[in-house]
């Protein structure tokens, strides 16, 4: 994303709050988040609290006060922001020298696009959460930039498929078979 649009739009973000209630935005691209995918933009937005300034630690409380006192905002941000921002995730700006309170955010996903329908979704399918190495989620950012697909989930269904289809997986399932059967025997 050129630089005049990420501001364009940092700006916009700044306009939606009340002034002095957002210290600082991240625009980001792919290569400067491992959740940001190819063709991918996201945006972190750090806010101020109060208690801040004392050095007070930020809590699940911290984040939810914001939430609730910028309900509006975030919503007109989740209608609004253009299609390209995948995800826009809102954390309390840590006092400084301070680590950052990892894991303490709220998070906007679907900026008004349609979820897929549970119609959409064939029944069989099992959503699976995995963690994955910096190779191998190069690997699946490898079949997306090379439009074989879309997605790191969708990549990640082509790549089992191709194992399913190789001849040592139905080996392997035979021999699981053959296993489970003498387990029956004892």
């Amino acid at each position: 994303m050129e630089k005049v649009a990420s501001d364009r739009i940092e700006q916009r973000v700044r306009s939606a709050f009340p002034e002095g209630a957002i210290a600082r935005v991240q625009v980001l691209q792919y290569g400067d988040d491992p959740e940001v995918e190819p063709g991918q933009t996201a945006m972190r937005v750090f806010f101020d609290w109060p208690g801040r300034s004392d050095g007070k630690k930020a809590d699940p409380k911290t984040v939810h006060a914001f939430v609730v006192a910028n309900s509006a905002a975030l919503d007109v941000l989740r209608d609004e922001l253009p299609r390209a921002i995948r995800w826009v995730e809102f954390r309390p700006e840590r006092p400084a020298g301070a680590a950052s309170p990892h894991g303490l955010s709220y998070r906007i996903t679907d900026r008004g696009q349609r979820a897929a329908a549970q119609d959409d979704v064939p029944e069989d399918f099992t959503p699976v959460m995995t963690r994955l190495s910096a190779a191998d989620l190069a690997t699946l950012d490898t079949l997306i930039t090379a439009g074989i697909v879309n997605s790191r989930a969708e990549g990640v269904l082509w790549a089992v498929g191709r194992l399913r289809e190789h001849p040592a997986y139905n080996r392997l399932q035979q021999q699981i078979h053959e296993s489970d059967e003498l387990r029956t025997q004892f």
